[in-house]
């Protein structure tokens, strides 16, 4: 990645940088009003940040997010190990093609090597041909079905 950009793992009092990245997701993925409306306080995000269980990593240009990763750690229950979800990787469109997502996943490798983490895994939509092109060079493809299932009752 050239030298413009600064990429890092977000601690507890990035709650600033943290707070950038839904915008700029909501306009990647067409839909700012479920990124941007809701979001919560700055001690909620700190709380999150300060979890082992939630990563955030940004690709910074100066002080302003030219990409960003979250993600899940999960636990396994039928052994001793854990994986990595990718939740949400983008790069602001300013920023696409200089290797800012490369750069996001190669860090988050590194972070998961130094946690024990033994696998990570992302999904991409069909007809999303870059997100589906840099994961192919990245890792080994399977093909699932992808169910979203509302807790409760009634339909999601």
């Amino acid at each position: 990645m050239s030298a413009p950009f600064d990429v890092r793992i977000l601690g507890a009092t990035d709650t600033t940088t943290l707070r950038a990245m839904p915008s700029m997701f909501g306009g990647a993925f067409d839909d700012r009003p479920t990124c941007e409306s809701r979001q919560p306080d700055d001690a909620y995000l700190g709380r999150l940040l300060a979890s082992p269980g939630f990563v955030a990593i940004a690709a910074l240009a100066g002080t302003n997010v030219a990409g960003g990763l979250a993600g899940y750690v999960l636990p396994k229950f039928e052994q001793a190990r854990s994986e990595f979800y990718i939740y949400d990787l983008t790069v602001a469109e300013a920023h696409r093609r200089r290797g800012v997502a490369t750069a996001l996943i190669e860090r988050l490798k590194r972070h998961a090597a130094e946690h024990g983490v033994d696998v990570g895994f992302v999904q991409a939509d069909p007809g999303d041909d870059a997100a589906i092109a840099l994961y192919t060079k990245l890792g080994v493809r399977e093909d699932v079905l992808h169910f979203d299932i509302a807790p409760g009752s009634g339909a999601y």
